[in-house]
């Protein structure tokens, strides 16, 4: 897949994306039939995206008659480079600003504010880890 800079995918092209990570390489028929199930598309309308998506690097085609699409794209790289864009456009680069934020929504609950102190604690270790490494 990919190493290059990410072209920013559109809402429904990383719908798209989305299904091919999940499901891996699919028709165009699979892609309309499971983007049906959200919301009314035309197969054409599918067609048209994943052609659009081919021309900007997004996914790969392979086969004659039906083309199998697949992502051309890495989902952690594409994920990755998405929320740094966001993180910078909407919280001016601080990551401690979208964390507040993310945190101070009703919606977060004991659980998983159990589970972001494990992963804290996890990254704090191997600082450590990692700072003990450096000094030896």
């Amino acid at each position: 897949m990919a190493d290059t800079p990410l072209t920013k995918p559109t809402e429904a092209e990383l719908e798209i994306l989305q299904l091919l990570w999940q499901h891996g390489p699919q028709t165009v028929r699979f892609v309309n039939d499971e983007l049906n199930r959200r919301r009314e598309v035309g197969y054409t309308t599918t067609l048209k995206w994943l052609q659009l998506m081919l021309e900007k690097g997004l996914v790969l085609r392979a086969g004659s008659k039906p083309h199998i699409y697949r992502p051309a794209v890495r989902e952690e790289e594409t994920q990755g480079q998405l929320l740094d864009r966001f993180v910078e456009a909407a919280f001016g680069g601080s990551a401690l600003k979208l964390v507040l934020r993310a945190l101070g929504r009703p919606r977060t609950s004991r659980e998983e504010m159990d589970q972001i102190r494990e992963v804290l604690r996890q990254m704090d270790e191997e600082d450590l880890a990692a700072d003990a490494d450096a000094h030896a």
